[in-house]
């Protein structure tokens, strides 16, 4: 298998008082024509009663930013191959 290009994901999170938020940006494609920008988000809210552990709640927010961000590419690899294919596709995971 030959090493052919490379995408990077940015990954930022927001931490309140009781909630985390993180944002997954990821730029895709090469050349003008093809390049996308996706992103996805994700957030958590911890429970009064449990411990003020700010990691896990953005480890839970990034997982589902992630998770967010792989159904936003499903759906533009949709639309990508119903434009070339000339007929509906629709990816599912």
């Amino acid at each position: 298998m030959t090493y052919t290009t490379s995408w990077n994901v940015e990954i930022f999170i927001y931490d309140g008082e009781d909630h985390t938020t993180a944002r997954a940006s990821l730029v895709s494609g090469t050349g003008a024509s093809r390049r996308h920008t996706i992103e996805g988000t994700g957030h958590t809210t911890r429970n009064p009663h449990d411990a003020d552990v700010p990691e896990i709640g953005e480890e839970v927010a990034v997982a589902r930013a992630l998770r967010d961000l792989a159904d936003r590419l499903l759906a533009t690899a949709s639309l990508d191959m119903t434009e070339v294919l000339r007929h509906e596709v629709h990816l599912i995971r």
